[in-house]
């Protein structure tokens, strides 16, 4: 699903109880080759990024990253924050977001409230559960590491998967990221409400794959997350994901 990316949660620093996930798409193959070069340089840069706490760099896969194609035209960037306000800040003025977004022909930066959080990344629990889950729109992020004696199987199961969540005609925005091609991957959607994203993941191929992970410990680490969304910034395939949702940008 995705190409090789970095990463840097850090339990010395706080939780974070605001999440920024930036979305970059990068279109020549300078650019491509640009933030690849990058990579070293990110890793290097966040840490000193004033208030940040846990920070990942992932790369994506072909088709929207639910295929184990490496798509180096998108990266990512998440990122926690104590609030939004600090996060909203610094991206808008410290490297490397800033440095990435002049690179890129589109970027696009969802921020978000943890409203649940079960699990961890890289051995750290990086979000801090900061609001209550309320009617409205909702974001659900999926994280593992495929254990490398099941990696076959899992990626056998994803071609059904992703033909099932892209005809859900619910789902706003979906994309599959990650850190280490086909072992570490991270699933993100975001969906009108709470009933719509049980519907998807309670029944058919999606409800099939999770008892098949759970019955075969198919994944050595897991993390499950949910948010409020608190607003976006920027576009994504020419406009604004959150758009079609009641939520401020």
């Amino acid at each position: 699903m995705s190409a090789p990316a970095g990463e840097g949660p850090n339990p010395r620093r706080h939780a974070g109880a605001c999440v920024s996930l930036s979305f970059h798409r990068f279109g020549s193959v300078w650019q491509r080759l640009w933030v690849l070069g990058q990579m070293g340089a990110a890793r290097l840069s966040l840490p000193k990024v004033p208030n940040i706490g846990a920070w990942k760099l992932c790369g994506s896969g072909a088709d929207q990253g639910f295929v184990p194609i490496p798509n180096t035209a998108v990266w990512a960037i998440l990122a926690t924050w104590p609030d939004e306000a600090t996060a909203r800040a610094r991206i808008a003025e410290m490297r490397p977001f800033t440095s990435w977004a002049a690179h890129a022909e589109e970027r696009w930066t969802v921020f978000l409230a943890p409203t649940s959080a079960r699990g961890h990344w890289s051995g750290v629990e990086p979000f801090a559960v900061s609001a209550a889950s309320v009617p409205g729109p909702v974001a659900a992020l999926t994280r593992a590491t495929v254990r490398p004696s099941v990696a076959l199987q899992f990626w056998k199961r994803t071609p059904d998967l992703n033909r099932a969540i892209f005809a859900d005609p619910n789902v706003v925005f979906r994309i599959g990221i990650g850190e280490v091609p086909l072992m570490q991957q991270v699933t993100f959607s975001i969906w009108p409400d709470t009933k719509a994203m049980a519907q998807f993941a309670r029944r058919g191929l999606h409800k099939e794959a999770i008892d098949a992970v759970r019955q075969g410990g198919w994944f050595r680490e897991e993390l499950y997350a949910r948010f409020r969304i608190l607003g976006g910034e920027g576009t994504w395939a020419g406009g604004n994901p959150l758009d079609s949702l009641k939520v401020c940008t």
